[in-house]
């Protein structure tokens, strides 16, 4: 009897046994069916960073995930609201410190409200503080970033780059002015830019006139109305530009650039300044170009600072568009990286409107290639008594943000962020309003040779 008891419980284990075994292989073939079919098992994505960029023009949030998320919204009003639900997602410390991050001076966003829906669908419900315009779309990995998911808020009445002009033309107006008090510093600038009131018969070949300065003052530029100059700060926001070994982000200091440009050119009589980017956020390439459209610019200058992977090389650079290829392999290099600012920064393709990618196209003419090749000689002629420049000429390439048809446009490469020693010199605010002072006197210097005609111009 106790032998076929044992003999019964060998057989009842063997069945167990052959059943786990092909329970096991079912599991192991419906999940190579999965596989093979491009389904798995749902798993909850994580927050691997919250970024917030407020600006006048929009305000953008960021949320970096490991992986991609569905998302929906919804637009409330009275009070405006927007309410966003990430399906697969469950609240943790990083979603919650989206609440933390929205700045008391955002022009959109009130606050934020955070909170778990559902199981595994976090809900965010945005308070504004007046109607907007929302985008939410998803970015592919790119760069350093993983998946990301994007709100933009846009105002419901786009910002007008005309009304910004003339609001801040009208504020400079009405703030009193003052007499900056004499420096060292701006003598030194204001005796070598007297003795370069002549030129080289050549507008290829600026070279100042050792005997200038001996001449008399520097006479005023010769034009017959008022001239825009369109600053454009490379990257911004989600955008960082080129990150040197100490870790100055390009973003940062062509931006302290371009505002010491703009007070260089605000503080002269026939000339006012537009800036493109005034503030750590994001601003497409084609946008860039409709903005100095917009506010019918007469000269179009974008400053960065250059990176490459050699830490030797060094000095600036000016780039003026091309009709005919890249003037040599490091200008198309160079094209094909800040090219690629929109995908880093980020572009909802599917929200630019007709005109804007119109601007894209290679609407450029000979006549302002040629134009900008003037301006630009004159700029890097200036920059060279800043300091080294990488190469004695103009470079030319594809570069998407020139492609302005009817403005004068170049790129100014500051110098090599990746250069240790030049990396230092550009957080250096002194050296800042060097070059800043060096670009503004390449400008005056082409406009007193090349004044712009009279035009009717929406004031």
């Amino acid at each position: 009897m106790p032998e076929e008891t044992s003999r019964g419980k060998r057989r009842l284990l063997s069945v167990a046994a052959r059943s786990a075994s092909a329970l096991a292989g079912a599991r192991a073939t419906l999940a190579t069916a999965l596989f093979a079919l491009g389904t798995h098992p749902a798993r909850a994505a994580s927050i691997l960073a919250v970024r917030v960029w407020p600006a006048r023009d929009y305000t953008r949030v960021t949320l970096e995930l490991d992986e991609p998320l569905k998302s929906t919204q919804m637009q409330l009003s009275d009070p405006p609201r927007l309410v966003v639900d990430l399906e697969g997602l469950e609240i943790d410390l990083a979603l919650r410190d989206l609440v933390a991050r929205i700045r008391p001076e955002d022009p959109y966003i009130q606050q934020v409200r955070v909170g778990q829906h559902r199981p595994k669908v976090a809900r965010l419900v945005f308070d504004l503080k007046t109607e907007v315009a929302p985008q939410l779309f998803a970015l592919a990995p790119v760069g350093n970033y993983r998946h990301r998911l994007v709100l933009d808020l846009h105002p419901a009445v786009p910002v007008d780059p005309l009304k910004t002009l003339l609001d801040d033309v009208r504020a400079r107006a009405a703030r009193p002015t003052l007499p900056p008090p004499e420096d060292p510093i701006a003598a030194l600038l204001r005796d070598r830019l007297e003795a370069q009131e002549r030129f080289a018969q050549s507008d290829e070949d600026p070279r100042p006139d050792p005997q200038a300065a001996a001449r008399g003052k520097r006479r005023a530029p010769a034009v017959a109305r008022m001239v825009t100059i369109a600053i454009d700060a490379g990257h911004g926001g989600e955008d960082p530009g080129a990150i040197g070994r100490r870790g100055t982000q390009e973003k940062d200091v062509v931006l302290r650039i371009a505002q010491m440009l703009r007070e260089r050119v605000n503080a002269h009589p026939d000339m006012r300044a537009y800036m493109v980017r005034d503030g750590d956020y994001f601003v497409p390439l084609a946008t860039r170009v409709a903005k100095a459209r917009r506010v019918q610019a007469d000269l179009f200058v974008s400053i960065h600072a250059d990176a490459v992977v050699r830490p030797q090389a060094s000095g600036a650079s000016v780039y003026v568009l091309s009709e005919r290829g890249a003037s040599s392999s490091a200008a198309r290099w160079l094209a094909r990286r800040e090219n690629e600012s929109d995908r880093i920064g980020g572009v909802n393709l599917g929200s630019r409107n007709r005109e804007v990618r119109q601007v894209l196209l290679d609407l450029t003419t000979t006549a302002q290639i040629q134009d900008s090749s003037r301006l630009g000689h004159f700029v890097l002629s200036e920059l060279g008594g800043v300091g080294e420049l990488h190469k004695p000429r103009i470079e030319q390439a594809g570069f998407a943000v020139l492609k302005a048809p009817d403005i004068p446009s170049i790129l100014v490469e500051t110098a090599f962020i990746s250069n240790p020693h030049e990396e230092r010199r550009l957080a250096d605010g002194r050296y800042q309003a060097r070059v800043a002072d060096a670009i503004f006197r390449g400008l005056e210097s082409y406009l007193q040779r090349h004044p712009p005609a009279p035009k009717a111009r929406a004031t």
